[in-house]
């Protein structure tokens, strides 16, 4: 492509919502523009991107037995409402009617569309096992859609979905797709952990997994030990449990305290000079509508994904003040877990989750249960009854790792490219989706989900591959392998090397594109540093003497060429990069 022709407008500054570097860069770039909130239009630029990652995916999809197919964007509402889903999702799902009144869903998944199609397609466990993907634009209504492509409300996403007779035949699946995503994301030269995920209302099979980028910029957290190969998102993340005290006091009783205006674990530590680990803390949420009273250690971080499914809830709230005060009796920074009976009877009700290492605190100051007042010296193993003992809380940096002996959990931020699921037959048997086995009998499909969001990998590379002048690309993924600029397009010696490397690129399968345009110098490295495209020709003076400026941004590498060993050392690279050309 020749510049001059090409629709590539690079701009001196991004917006000033524009946060995320990636978000920056490929506006600064000519890659995306914003028509609304969280939705883009992908010029040229964006959209050779896009298409090389579809390709990867592909590749890596079709090597792993999956099949393609395209299913419509716009579902039946009826599908959701069969799955539950339809009320679960809440306001994130877009919907619209018909002119006929007709409901439908823009899909920001498609299990209830695939689990259908399947149901109709599928009559014998001979035609199993059977793997499909498709790479389709998705719809989300986020309420605070931001950081560019990295969370928008409509997007691309290449979701897979597998089904078989037995668990077998799902592990195999899982399996193949966990190495593919891994096969997948090195060739983006992305450096990802594969973490293990909690999979939420919508896997009742067991594994997940997510593949995470590394970013400052991720939403995600995760742990890692730094012994051994155990990794895990923050919601789902255990910790070595040290064996529990054995000093427990039980010769001391609690004692009520006057702690006036003393509302926060801030404050009560300064109070009383103590360390937050001295406390327990009492957080009161709705679970489904009904309260739940969760108790944490003064320094820990509570988990509401343990919370949730400890409960087996579809919703958890953080109760507000008010609701606190409806509830129990007690304002907020004054209830605790113990004695709650006498607060009278719809106090005494609320269900009790204790995290394990409150139970092991040998001593414990809680809320006193009315205002201005806290119990210091209570045992909660001793003293707080009927609560259900468990993991509710976050992992800490520095922890012991779950796995190993030696190792320790350390903490980072990360971007979710891609998840795998084992769904079982959650959606099978909610749509009815079954197939007559060899002895006659009826069997739902037992089914996995492997999903990547496309658009937002495209985001994560540029994330990990910028440097303070703009993008670089790892090759296999650039709009363009080769940027060819031409610092005089007056100048005739100039122009003809120019045309006759581009003609020589174009005929070995290199992707060129021709900075021809009549402009400065300083403009066209800047659009170039911009841009990205990592592999960078320059004709200049120096073709008077047959030579051209050859180099590599990725690498930094630079030299003076001739026209025929720069094409030599250009097919070397895309040659031995981990890229195939196609």
């Amino acid at each position: 492509m020749k510049q001059s022709q090409a629709l590539i407008h690079t701009l001196r500054s991004a917006p000033s919502e524009a946060e995320a570097a990636s978000h920056q860069l490929l506006i600064r770039g000519g890659y995306i523009r914003q028509t609304a909130a969280g939705v883009y239009t992908y010029l040229p630029l964006g959209r050779r991107v896009l298409h090389r990652l579809e390709q990867l995916i592909r590749q890596a999809m079709d090597d792993a037995g999956a099949q393609e197919i395209l299913m419509p964007a716009m579902q039946p509402v009826e599908l959701w409402q069969q799955s539950g889903r339809h009320e679960s999702y809440g306001d994130h799902l877009l919907q619209l009617s018909d002119r006929h009144g007709r409901g439908f869903v823009l899909g920001p998944t498609h299990e209830e569309l695939i689990t259908d199609l399947l149901r109709a397609e599928l009559g014998s466990y001979r035609q199993l096992p059977v793997t499909l993907y498709q790479i389709q634009t998705k719809f989300r209504d986020e309420s605070r859609p931001r950081s560019g492509l990295l969370r928008g409300r409509e997007f691309l996403m290449k979701d897979a979905y597998s089904f078989a007779t037995n668990m077998q035949d799902l592990d195999q699946a899982y399996t193949s797709m966990y190495n593919a995503y891994e096969e997948l994301f090195s060739r983006c030269e992305l450096q990802f952990r594969a973490v293990e995920a909690d999979g939420g209302a919508i896997s009742d099979a067991g594994a997940t997994h997510e593949f995470i980028a590394l970013s400052d910029a991720g939403e995600d957290i995760i742990a890692f030990c730094t012994d051994c190969n155990y990794a895990a998102n923050l919601e789902k993340a255990e910790y070595r449990t040290e064996s529990a005290t054995s000093d427990i006091a039980y010769t001391i009783a609690p004692e009520l305290i006057h702690t006036p205006d003393i509302r926060t674990i801030a404050q009560l530590t300064a109070f009383l000079a103590v360390d937050p680990s001295a406390i327990a803390k009492s957080i009161v949420f709705l679970a489904d509508g009904e309260p739940v009273l969760v108790l944490v250690r003064g320094d820990h971080e509570i988990n509401e994904v343990k919370v949730k499914n400890n409960l087996g809830a579809t919703e958890l709230i953080l109760a507000d003040a008010e609701s606190v005060l409806r509830l129990t009796g007690v304002p907020v920074g004054f209830l605790g877990g113990y004695r709650l009976d006498v607060q009278g009877e719809q106090a005494a009700s609320i269900r009790i989750l204790m995290d394990k290492a409150v139970y092991s605190m040998p001593a414990a100051i809680l809320g006193g249960n009315q205002e201005h007042y806290h119990y210091q010296q209570v045992v909660p193993a001793r003293d707080i009854h009927d609560a259900v003992i468990g993991d509710f809380r976050n992992a800490a940096e520095g922890e012991g790792c779950p796995r190993c002996q030696q190792g320790t959990l350390q903490m980072t931020r990360g971007l979710e490219l891609g998840h795998v699921f084992k769904l079982g037959t959650k959606y099978s048997e909610a749509l009815q989706a079954d197939v007559q086995m060899a002895d006659g009998e009826r069997q739902y499909l037992i089914m996995g989900c492997y999903g990547i969001g496309v658009s937002r990998l495209m985001a994560a590379i540029v994330e990990q591959h910028h440097d303070d002048h703009g993008i670089l690309w790892p090759l296999q993924v650039a709009p363009y392998h080769v940027h060819l600029i031409v610092i005089a397009m007056k100048d005739e010696q100039q122009r003809e090397a120019a045309l006759t490397l581009y003609q020589q690129l174009r005929r070995r399968g290199i992707e060129v594109l021709l900075d021809d345009r009549e402009e400065r110098a300083g403009v066209k490295f800047n659009d170039a540093d911009l841009i990205g495209i990592p592999l960078r020709v320059i004709v200049g003076k120096g073709i008077a003497h047959g030579e051209v400026e050859w180099s590599n941004r990725l690498t930094g590498e630079k030299s003076q060429l001739s026209i025929e060993q720069a094409v030599e050392s250009i097919i070397k690279v895309t040659q031995d990069s981990y890229f195939t050309l196609r």
